[in-house]
């Protein structure tokens, strides 16, 4: 079985330079055990890494796109070699000049086709590696361009104040939900825009319906039913960095136990069709696999979720998002894969990554 995002889509740059991804949710739907090995998809490496949290034998991070293992390979040679707090320097989340200086320390970690990438683009180490991809472009974009056609920085400041659930209702209603907020925000986040200038546009090839419109309901229960202080993606996203959150991997608490479990971890450039070929029946006890279900036509996702039980272990678990396109297991396969209903959906409504659609959690029978 051959990768249909592989054949369809532009994997040369860095389309994500953060995970955008909940971890909180992923390690709790996983509830990987010791000793545990597991599967993810790299992306930029972060939920990668908050696997190691949780004292796995072994994690695989697999991706298409070498661009993104590097992004991942440069992470682990900073948590390596780097305290905490100059491990976000690097990221761009402090804003600091010293990155060229915090890279060449990292650099000795790296393998040859790593240092090869970030040696080529020293541009990118000094505006902070976590700011670089496509999809952090563009949202830097609406958080500097856009917002402040739509809303004061005092306004911007309020959505983050820690306050009640019956403030932030009365806030968004009778301030942020203007019609200035609705209209540039349809035009931003539409099918066209998202496509040209965020995800790649064969990653809407199954998306029916308005994408805006999807994205514009979910953006207001984060904005209200959940605390926009607690939040480090909608900060990132509004106020270029994150003020009074940070993402699982990056918190202070979680730094040393994932250094310290760095050599439990790998990662491969290859399909994840051709990994669980090689890797064998009963060989994965969690999974990870991000939203790439999104890219394939429903045949496909079948017939990859087929193999992704091959390959696991009974017991195990298998998580997963939807962004705009539903996808879960079929009927057919109910003998082989459990759907985990209650789980999944309440941990969805703790999602801080608010754009998704839905949260999907399976067991293997």
């Amino acid at each position: 079985m051959r990768s249909e995002a592989a054949q369809n889509a532009d994997f040369t740059g860095i389309r994500y330079a953060q995970c955008w991804e909940d971890a909180d949710i992923l390690i709790e739907a996983l509830a990987i055990e010791p000793g545990d090995v597991c599967l993810s998809i790299a992306s930029a490496g972060d939920n990668a890494l908050s696997m190691l949290t949780q004292n796995p034998g072994k994690v695989v991070a697999l991706d298409l796109s070498p661009a993104q293992l590097a992004c991942l390979a440069l992470r682990v040679a900073a948590y390596r070699t780097l305290s905490h707090s100059e491990l976000l320097t690097l990221l761009g989340v402090n804003q600091d000049s010293s990155r060229s200086n915090l890279y060449q320390r990292c650099r000795s970690c790296l393998d040859d086709q790593a240092k090869h990438f970030w040696d080529k683009r020293p541009e990118l180490i000094l505006r902070g590696i976590g700011r670089v991809g496509k999809f952090e472009q563009y949202f830097e974009v609406f958080g500097q361009k856009i917002m402040p056609l739509i809303h004061s920085a005092k306004n911007t400041d309020r959505l983050f104040a820690d306050v009640p659930l019956e403030i932030r209702e009365q806030f968004y209603e009778k301030i942020w939900n203007n019609w200035r907020w609705q209209s540039l925000f349809r035009v931003f986040f539409s099918r066209f825009v998202m496509g040209r200038m965020g995800r790649d546009p064969q990653f809407f090839k199954y998306v029916q319906g308005s994408v805006s419109d999807k994205i514009l309901a979910r953006t207001r229960y984060a904005f209200t039913q959940l605390k926009p202080y607690e939040n480090p993606y909608l900060q990132w996203i509004l106020q270029g960095t994150y003020k009074t959150a940070l993402p699982h991997a990056l918190r202070a608490e979680n730094f040393e136990v994932i250094r310290n479990n760095l050599d439990r971890l790998e990662w491969h450039a290859m399909p994840i069709e051709q990994y669980l070929q090689e890797a064998g029946p009963n060989s994965i006890h969690r999974y990870n696999l991000s939203d790439i279900f999104e890219y394939m036509s429903e045949e496909n996702y079948h017939l990859l979720l087929e193999k992704l039980v091959d390959a696991g272990i009974s017991g195990g678990r298998l998580a997963y998002w939807n962004m705009l396109v539903p996808r879960h297991r079929p009927e057919s396969m109910a003998s082989s894969l459990h759907p985990m209903t209650s789980l999944a959906e309440s941990l969805f409504l703790k999602d801080k990554a608010f754009f998704y659609s839905a949260f999907i959690v399976e067991a293997l029978s």
